[in-house]
């Protein structure tokens, strides 16, 4: 009977992400050293997840498999080996600085079976190493791997946090990158601060990318900016506009308001509103009322109205007085309303 298969998520020295094997052992577990090929050649790594049926497996990639546990002599080729990439990192930086090359050198990590040394570099730009090459062929001997990654790929090696305070989506599910430019900002009307809208990287962040399909579709609704509307109070431009909320900002030289989505689309079919709506406290730029002309007007209006309210206090007393004669408990009566 052929023993049941199982897919397994194993991690690797320095790395965040895990990768799938396959596996017969049944007795594997969480955090179990084990051999297994990889692109580069045999590496060291540890199991990172339960065993999990291979009939469920749904990834397109070829799952390889486990080649076993390791045991005391793989742990101590792989502490040596780990010695060995510092050595050849040292001697590698030396000739970069000699070489006067744009490489900013990330790690350095062997086969198991010391065969070859893969040695990773930042650079934005395409760096000659052929000259690199034949220096560190002759002081390492063993077959080299110059390999040269973005900033992007720097962050998803190292790890990290990002200001949404979760792991670097690169790092943990993102298994490639597309461009991000800042007119996805400009799309989802962001405050256009590219050090707030960076990542760990120093590049525009990835998840600018998640809802800006959503953002153009939201946004097809909306008048365009600095499009004019009519309205008795005078013209004014539409000068910014909440996605979410549904709120569009008008301004003119004196004075700004905001406005609900609907209101504006009837204003600028020609539908007047039946009222203006009061502009928030908070982003209000009218001018002042000259508030002393204000006063003075209120004053002589009570000056003209004072006679009449003396003689209706006069009345009010009288009928009072004329009240109480013939009514000896008028809250009393209240009181017991419910009795």
């Amino acid at each position: 009977m052929q023993d049941k298969k199982y897919y397994i998520a194993v991690r690797f020295d320095g790395g965040s992400k895990s990768y799938y094997f396959s596996t017969t052992d049944t007795e594997l577990q969480i955090g179990d050293v084990v051999i297994v090929e990889t692109i580069t050649g045999k590496e060291l790594g540890k199991i990172a997840s339960p065993l999990m049926d291979q009939e469920n497996y749904r990834s397109s990639m070829e799952l390889k498999p486990i080649i076993r546990r390791a045991n005391e002599d793989d742990l101590a080729d792989y502490e040596f080996n780990s010695e060995q990439a510092k050595k050849a990192l040292a001697i590698t930086s030396a000739e970069v600085e000699r070489l006067a090359l744009d490489m900013e050198l990330i790690d350095a990590v062997y086969t198991l079976d010391g065969s070859k040394v893969t040695i990773t570099f930042v650079s934005e730009n395409r760096v000659d190493f052929r000259e690199l090459l034949r220096v560190l062929a002759s002081r390492l001997h063993c077959r080299i791997e110059l390999r040269q990654i973005v900033a992007r790929d720097r962050a998803k090696m190292i790890g990290g946090i990002g200001i949404c305070g979760l792991p670097l989506c690169c790092s943990t599910f993102l298994t490639e990158f597309e461009s991000v430019s800042i007119t996805r900002a400009k799309n989802q009307m962001l405050t256009l601060n590219i050090p707030k809208l960076s990542g760990a990287c120093g590049k525009l962040m990835c998840c600018l990318l998640y809802e800006d399909d959503q953002y153009t579709k939201a946004r097809a609704e909306f008048p365009r900016l600095g499009t004019t509307v009519h309205m008795d109070e005078g013209d004014f431009q539409i000068t910014g506009m909440n996605i979410l909320s549904k709120q569009i900002k008008l301004s003119n030289t004196e004075n700004v308001i905001f406005l609900d989505l609907d209101e504006v689309r009837d204003l600028l079919k020609g539908i007047k509103r039946p009222k203006q709506k009061p502009a928030q406290d908070e982003f209000v730029l009218s001018p002042k009322v000259n508030e002393q002309e204000q006063r003075k007007d209120q004053h002589q209006n009570s000056q003209q109205k004072e006679p009449r309210n003396n003689q209706d206090n006069q009345n009010g007393n009288r009928n009072k007085h004329h009240h109480h004669h013939h009514h000896h408990h008028p809250k009393g009566n209240d009181g017991n309303k419910g009795n």
